[in-house]
């Protein structure tokens, strides 16, 4: 058990039987209470996000989390085939779980699966993945008074704008937080 004014942004711990991701956590104390640390927490298992206000001694379990670096195989129906590359061991994980993941995930690509006491709570994307466009728009000469930009389908079906000089068959760089176009792979 430790203390919740303990707590940093990056930690998992868990509250009443639920586990939370610490996002920011704010102290703050009057001359006349105690301190009390607002948390701002990502349920885990259900990847809601608010706030908890506790007192200063309120204390909460410090938990690790396990994670294992797998490659996405193929989709399933209404599940996604994942494999470990040392033991070649598959899971299948549930698709209305990972609907902003799907957009991302390319066949053979590297992901982080997280687990918890062999419950697997999802999928951690690399910052930034290589994938192949299949459909884009050619481009306009003169269409220059806005960024220049044109519309493009990914090889996963992922819709987004690049540059003008990318064409189709090209790989580029996609920011997984934002999905925006980072520059050619």
């Amino acid at each position: 058990m430790i203390n919740v004014t303990e707590l940093r942004p990056g930690n998992y711990f868990e509250d009443e039987g639920a586990l939370y991701q610490v996002l920011d956590i704010l102290l703050n104390k009057t001359a006349m209470r105690k301190m009390v640390a607002k948390i701002k927490v990502k349920n885990m298992r259900t990847g809601a996000i608010f706030e908890l206000a506790r007192n200063s001694g309120y204390g909460v379990e410090e938990v690790r989390l396990d994670k294992k670096t797998m490659q996405y195989l193929y989709d399933a129906g209404e599940t996604l085939c994942f494999m470990d590359g040392k033991t070649f061991e598959q899971i299948e994980l549930p698709k209305a779980n990972l609907q902003n993941e799907i957009p991302f995930l390319a066949p053979n690509g590297e992901v982080t699966i997280v687990s918890y006491n062999d419950e697997i709570l999802g999928v951690q994307l690399p910052s930034k993945v290589a994938l192949t466009i299949t459909e884009c728009e050619p481009a306009v000469k003169g269409d220059t008074i806005n960024s220049a930009m044109k519309d493009a389908v990914l090889e996963t079906g992922y819709k987004l704008r690049v540059p003008l000089f990318v064409n189709k068959g090209d790989k580029i760089s996609v920011d997984t937080m934002t999905g925006k176009y980072d520059g050619r792979a």
